[in-house]
């Protein structure tokens, strides 16, 4: 496969350009691994035995929008583009926590960062990988440890997001993307940003992406050389109505052409 989206921050580069994850779902661990050019490949860890993550495939549709032809030539030019979908609903709905407000770099350092402190450590044959912490985890740190990561402003949401999700995430789990977008926002701290975001990563439904931030606003840009508007409320209007039916698929690949020409930082 030409291009693998690699954009969540547990994803590492060996140093044999091999790009690894370690993911959690359904009571197994799970190793995914992919080189440029071979298919993504899995391999089970431990645990329950359950079916291993699932890859989707995307493909820029050849009409049906009305996105500029620069911008529709440069995500057609892409080919297929595929993506594992995240099987930890937990780990996904933490990571949007921690994105939100920030720049994806440094969210991705803080990710990280925390991971290696607090989750659990799983040695791979590519090197050591971490997993996020677990709720049970998350609700007994004490402030000192947030700010010792520099997650000071993210620890009240959290939390709370750790307690919701010790008390309702079986009944998450089993939530159709519009119903769970829904859900989530009915945790203190929890807007439409950090639960659109959740839902693509876990469900790959990528209409509830909040696809007016700056990356698909910098990327659509780009990739396109079209001016499109500054502020994100208008620009997720014309994103909309360019896009039509296709506005999952196209705001997928969108950032999947930014992962592949540069990075928001």
């Amino acid at each position: 496969m030409r291009l693998l989206m690699c954009d969540h921050p547990a994803w590492q580069r060996a140093e044999d350009g091999t790009a690894y994850r370690v993911v959690r779902g359904e009571g197994s661990l799970w190793l995914v691994t992919w080189r440029r050019g071979d298919q993504p490949e899995t391999r089970f860890l431990g645990g329950s035995d359950a079916a291993g993550p699932h890859m989707d495939v995307f493909v820029a549709p050849p009409g049906g929008h009305r996105l500029p032809a620069a911008l529709s030539s440069a995500l057609v030019a892409l080919g297929p583009v595929g993506r594992v979908r995240n099987p930890d609903l937990w780990d996904a709905f933490a990571n949007s926590i921690i994105r939100q407000v920030i720049r994806a770099g440094h969210a991705r350092k803080l990710y990280r960062r925390f991971a290696e402190a607090f989750g659990e450590r799983v040695e791979t044959p590519h090197g050591p990988a971490w997993l996020f912490p677990s709720p049970e985890t998350i609700v007994d740190l004490d402030d000192d440890a947030f700010r010792a990561m520099g997650l000071t402003f993210h620890a009240p949401a959290l939390r709370a997001a750790a307690l919701a999700y010790s008390e309702r995430g079986e009944k998450w789990l089993t939530l159709a993307p519009c119903d769970l977008f829904e859900e989530l926002q009915t945790v203190t701290r929890v807007g439409s940003w950090s639960a659109g975001a959740t839902v693509a990563d876990f469900l790959h439904d990528w209409s509830l992406y909040p696809y007016g931030d700056r990356a698909v606003r910098t990327w659509a840009t780009r990739a396109g050389g079209t001016l499109w508007p500054d502020s994100e409320s208008e620009f997720a209007r014309a994103w909309q109505a360019a896009t039509g039916a296709h506005l999952s698929t196209l705001t997928l690949l969108t950032l999947a052409w930014g992962v592949t020409h540069g990075d928001t930082g």
